[in-house]
């Protein structure tokens, strides 16, 4: 199926997690591959002009059963929709604008995860740190600039 697997191997990765190839499956992890930070309606759309028609319901179903299988990964920033990601092998950040919404990666200092620590785990057994930085990307700040 060209164009549908992002150029990497999906059904691999699939069948790798139990779980079944199929083409929604395929295109979802695909589509996601070229565009991180997806809602489930920017999959769907995109997933539609690969595959020619979906339905909302299948690109739902495929995105929990590949966030559950650890094919995919949630974000859920306050105050916006889900983003959906294919980013999961590792502990990473990310940055927020609060003027448009745009989404970006952001790497953990060097060191083992988590790369932050609380001061009080309270007994939990920490195995992971997501953090959210909030501010204004550089086309936001230039039309704030531009307007003040």
């Amino acid at each position: 199926m060209p164009g549908v697997d992002g150029g990497r191997d999906t059904a691999g990765r699939l069948r790798a997690v139990g779980l079944r190839v199929t083409a929604p499956r395929r295109a979802v992890l695909g589509w996601l591959e070229g565009h991180p930070h997806a809602t489930a309606e920017q999959v769907r759309a995109g997933v539609r002009d690969v595959l020619g028609s979906v339905s909302h319901q299948a690109v739902y179903d495929v995105l929990k059963a590949c966030t559950t299988a650890g094919l995919v990964r949630t974000i859920q920033p306050a105050g916006h929709p889900t983003l959906f990601e294919t980013r999961v092998a590792d502990n990473h950040h990310h940055l927020v604008c609060r003027g448009c919404g745009r989404t970006e990666d952001v790497d953990c200092v060097p060191g083992a995860a988590p790369c932050l620590a609380p001061d009080d785990s309270r007994g939990f057994g920490i195995a992971e740190a997501e953090i959210v930085f909030w501010g204004w990307c550089p086309a936001c700040t230039a039309s704030k600039e531009t307007t003040s």
